[in-house]
């Protein structure tokens, strides 16, 4: 991904979740793929698939379960 195209895809996740704490960074060595954070944490990635000139890119965020709240 580009510079131009990873700050489309931040600017679309911002809007959408409606906080300007979202950052998109490059720290990946793979071409096709972006990490994601918010505050300077470290949520997930999302990754670039393009198919039959079509393009669409896919978020991937792991949940461990020992950080989740516990149970009522």
């Amino acid at each position: 991904m580009d510079t131009s195209e990873i700050l489309r895809i931040q600017s679309y996740l911002r809007e959408k979740f409606n906080t300007e704490r979202i950052t998109l960074d490059m720290k990946t060595r793979k071409s096709d793929s972006v990490e994601v954070s918010i505050g300077g944490e470290f949520i997930g990635v999302i990754y670039k698939d393009e198919d039959e000139g079509e393009t669409s890119y896919a978020f991937n965020m792991a949940i461990l379960d020992i950080d989740l709240p516990l149970a009522p």
